[in-house]
């Protein structure tokens, strides 16, 4: 393989495998209910989406002390299984699934420029990764990789192995200089094995020194390590990713190795190097042309060997076998002393069996001649390899924490005066510190015997198995001063098959919705499909595959009612209401819109009834009940009609029913707005072309097109059918037997008739609707009205739409400009105290509103209309021959303030009088605009508003 291929690897694993462990826990009991969580079903039926697997995992530690050239060694060693004895075959090649290799001091780091070096040199793991690459089987691929200026951590995994890695993370922690420098620390990977298993790889150089404060700092730069390496977070196959990362002590497997610098503490030099050359000065003497070739064993031949027919004692009871040697030297080894001491690696980290020679410290080229140099330094065991399951920490963490209680339950006796005795008290004298005959098991101990196989519950909860399988030195690799160390595991675990995780965990979130919303409050709405009468002007148009509410094309003051059913389909009581809408620009807080009204078929809860009716309220159904609505559109706010016309509002909404513990519902809501003569402006009006404005449905009148009618044609159609209507009224009267119906001529007690009724008779929608849709159709109005229809009801309909029409104009038919100037005027002649004939004033009104020739002619329009109603209705007003003047009394005057004396005492004349300012009141109301009116007081109102009826009055009175 080529050097690049293992350069580029990681970052290709990095691109393609995200991680894959779920972030939630499982209790140890699992609750299979409708609220058992998915990660604890999943679990139950983790069986039928994971399978068996195993791997044989080997770990190999070197120190190669900076020198160069010693790479070309690590293939033969570290994957083909040589430098031991030919009788011992270690595996190797494809036999190995994950090979984990650690160096240490790749670079000279006794040198301040590597030391202080502010980046890492690449070149040299590039190097090794060649190397390594080249020796390793083919297939296998670097899966992690870290660098610490001379520490090296590389991992190779077999094409089998590979797609089950996920989650890898390296991180590296420097203990040296100053505490964060990387001449000493450790490089650290974390890898998930078949979604199941975390395994942790810490490649280590501790601080080196043979005396008491080495030893410490050895000490603090392993609780360093631990406390401060951290991983990034884990995202499992369904995109769950971890809030922090995990730290040391959350995997399930961990192996920590390397230079951990651990020396034979207070034992002479000389005096170890002797007991151990006894077994090594044979090595070198047996091929002393081997020093770069693998050799045999480190384990010498016993005396009890001389002889051929005795027989052999085992190694550890022949007292001049190497083992012997070892078993008598460890108990003075540092790390084994501080795990007993539980000072370091006390918390579940253990070692596999120690039956080979020190691998420190050696002179290059030789394969067991120990350090002959000045220093001469006392063989050690300096590099390791231990590891550590879950299991191991866990019973450690339960050990600390039942020391820690019974030393507050101490602590707590003794407060209260429990813990002391008199010597009259104590029936024995008991010593922990000389009784009994033997010490208690301690499993730091005991470094000769052979692991047996450890099964693991790991964090996901799955079952795993492993076993050190060997623990060795190899001898016969003499480039560096310290020998590799190798070590190999056989672990079997449950690996997850994608595919089959993911059908499983599809059919398992499908049963737990299922279950849960059988127990939650569910409802179905039902919406009637049913468009209701159409007219030939109005089709009610619906959308049948609106999956809503469709009213259809809506009209102004034409109210449209549509159904829905809200049904209880679940299995318990649903309580339901509509909720608020999200408010903004054309959207006013609350659940409906202005437009909207809802009636149910039932009371609210009692408990959710509230003064602002059906709104906000709630109902409850039981299983299988229903409750029917009826849902009212009507448009009757003239600012709405306006924004409707211009295509700034529509008619489109979405309610919110909120079932209580259940999920929300939406309920789209739209109409289809139909184009009205309302809320717009004269100059618009008079644009509008023959066949009205629904003509223009979708389009804008354009503002530079010439002008059409000097009056709109609705006003016109409008001041004519009044005219009629009032002639038609008042000659029925007549017909009818005069002044013996009095009860039928509201002229006669009503001075402001006919556009304001005394008598509030309900209003006749259909009938307003029809007259709204014939004037913006342009068609007559004789279709809107039903057979029959007397002149009287018809004429108050046409004085209500009239007055609407005015009232909706944007611009009036006195503008503000014009008031603005008539005002003026007003002002101007009250301030002379001057009198001007009203003829005079009649010509000044006009000269400001000629200014507005379309207004002009509206105004003239609608006073000429007021003054033939006058007309007639004082005609019909006229008393017969024989009634005297006192026995007849005027109309009411509901719309204007006259006092009785003012008025002419010629009957007919005094009736015009109350009539004209009645209607100039009432029409004043809707003729004008004027700015700033809400800022005005109420004086100041009413005396504007006495102004503006005066002129209309000025134009009424001719006589």
């Amino acid at each position: 393989m080529s050097p690049e291929a293992y350069i580029n690897s990681t970052e290709r694993l990095d691109a393609t495998i995200p991680g894959a462990f779920p972030e939630s826990s499982r209790s140890q009991s699992l609750i299979s209910t409708t609220h058992q969580t998915l990660a604890e079903a999943l679990y139950e039926r983790r069986s039928e989406y994971t399978r068996a697997q195993d791997v044989r995992i080997k770990v190999g530690s070197w120190n190669v002390a900076g020198l160069k050239g010693v790479e070309q060694d690590v293939g033969a060693w570290f994957v083909r299984g040589k430098g031991m004895e030919e009788s011992l075959v270690l595996p190797g090649d494809d036999e190995v699934g994950i090979y984990v290799l650690g160096l240490q001091e790749v670079v000279d780091i006794t040198s301040a420029t590597e030391a202080l070096r502010p980046y890492t040199d690449p070149a040299v793991a590039n190097r090794w990764k060649s190397a390594v690459g080249a020796a390793m089987p083919a297939g296998y691929r670097l899966v992690a990789e870290q660098q610490l200026i001379g520490l090296l951590l590389l991992i190779y995994v077999s094409p089998a192995v590979h797609p089950q890695i996920k989650a890898v993370s390296t991180t590296s922690v420097g203990t040296g200089l100053m505490g964060y420098m990387g001449n000493k620390g450790a490089v650290t990977a974390r890898l998930v094995l078949g979604e199941t298993t975390r395994l942790v790889f810490i490649n280590s150089h501790l601080a080196a020194g043979a005396d008491k404060a080495s030893l410490d700092r050895r000490i603090w730069d392993a609780a360093q390590i631990t406390s401060r390496t951290r991983f990034d977070p884990i995202t499992d196959t369904m995109g769950m990713t971890q809030a922090q990362g995990e730290g040391l002590g959350d995997e399930d497997f961990a192996f920590w190795f390397g230079d951990l610098n651990f020396r034979l503490e207070g034992m002479p030099g000389d005096d170890v190097r002797r007991l151990f050359t006894i077994h090594t000065k044979s090595l070198d003497a047996d091929d002393p042309s081997s020093s770069n070739e693998d050799g045999d064993s480190s384990e010498s031949r016993s005396s009890s060997q001389n002889s051929e027919d005795a027989v052999p004692l085992p190694p550890e009871l022949d007292p001049a076998s190497l083992q012997t040697t070892i078993s008598s030297l460890l108990p003075h080894d540092e790390l084994i002393q501080q795990q007993k001491a539980g000072k370091a690696f006390n918390d579940g980290w253990r070692e596999g069996p120690i039956r080979f020679l020190p691998s420190y410290k050696y002179d290059v080229g030789k394969v067991g001649v120990f350090d002959s140099s000045e220093k001469q330094r006392c063989p050690s065991w300096c590099d390791r390899i231990l590891y550590r399951t879950r299991a191991a920490k866990q019973r450690h963490d339960a050990k600390v924490k039942e020391q820690e209680d019974a030393r507050k339950r101490d602590e707590q006796m003794k407060a209260e005066g429990l813990g002391a005795t008199t010597d009259d008290e104590l029936l024995y004298d008991y010593d922990p510190e000389t009784d009994g005959d033997h010490d208690a098991y301690d499993e730091y101990e005991d470094t000769t015997r052979d692991p047996d196989p450890e099964t693991v519950i790991t964090k996901e909860g799955f079952s795993d198995e492993i076993l050190l399988e060997y623990y060795t030195v190899h001898m016969r690799v003499i480039s560096s001063d310290h020998k590799p160390l190798e070590a190999g595991f056989s672990l079997k675990y449950d690996a997850v098959v994608p595919d089959l995780k993911t059908a499983i965990h599809q059919e398992v979130a499908r049963e737990l919705d299922r279950q849960e919303n059988e127990g939650r409050p569910s409802i179905t709405i039902v919406v009637d499909r049913s468009t209701g009468t159409s007219s030939p002007h109005n089709k009610n148009k619906t959308d049948s595959s609106f999956d809503g509410v469709d009213f259809g094309e809506v009209q102004f003051a034409k109210s449209k009612r549509r159904s829905l059913t809200i049904a209880n389909t679940g299995r318990v009581p649903a309580t339901f209401g509509f909720t608020d809408r999200p408010a903004g620009k054309n959207h006013p807080q609350g659940p409906l819109p202005p437009w909207l009204t809802l009636q149910f078929d039932r009371e609210p809860d009692a408990d959710s009834k509230t003064p602002a009716g059906n709104l906000n309220q709630q109902f409850t159904l039981e299983p299988a009940d229903v409750c029917n609505i009826e849902l009212k559109l009507k448009v009757d706010s003239l600012s709405l009609v306006h924004d409707l016309n211009e295509g700034t509002a529509s008619l489109d909404e979405v309610l919110v029913v909120r079932v209580d513990e259940g999920r929300d519902h939406f309920l789209p809501v739209r109409a289809s707005w139909q184009q009205s003569v309302l809320s717009r402006t004269v100059d618009k009006l008079v644009k509008i072309p023959e066949g009205g404005v629904r003509k223009l449905q979708g389009q804008k009148p354009d503002r530079s097109e010439g002008v059409r009618y000097s009056v709109p044609r609705e006003i016109f159609r409008l001041t004519e059918a009044i005219e009629d209507m009032t002639e038609r009224t008042l000659a029925e009267w007549g017909m009818r037997g005069g002044e013996n119906d009095e009860e039928e001529a509201p002229w006669k007690h009503n001075a402001a008739w006919p556009f304001a009724i005394l008598d509030e008779d309900p209003d006749d929608e259909e009938i307003l609707a029809g007259v709204y849709d014939a004037l913006d159709c342009d068609e007559p109005f004789d279709n809107a009205f039903p057979p029959g229809t007397s002149p009287k009801r018809k004429l108050a309909v046409f004085a209500k739409v009239f007055l609407t029409l005015l009232e909706s104009l944007q611009d009036g038919i006195i503008t503000k400009s014009l008031w603005e100037k008539l005002e003026e005027a007003i002002v101007t002649r009250e301030k002379s105290r001057q009198q001007f004939a009203p003829d005079d004033e009649k010509m000044l009104v006009l000269e400001i509103l000629a200014a507005a020739p379309c207004h002009n002619a509206s105004f003239l329009l609608i006073v000429s209309m007021l003054q033939n109603i006058a007309n007639q209705i004082v005609e019909a007003s006229r008393p017969q021959s024989q009634t005297t003047r006192s026995s007849i009394e005027l109309p009411s005057s509901p719309k204007a303030a006259v006092r009785r004396k003012t008025l002419s005492k010629d009957f007919q004349l005094a009736i015009k009088q109350l009539v004209n300012k009645n209607h100039a009141a009432v029409l004043a109301d809707v003729l004008f605009r004027a700015a700033d009116s809400n800022r005005l007081k109420e004086r100041e109102r009413t005396v504007r508003k006495e102004r503006m009826a005066s002129i209309v009055e000025l134009f009424l009175n001719n006589d």
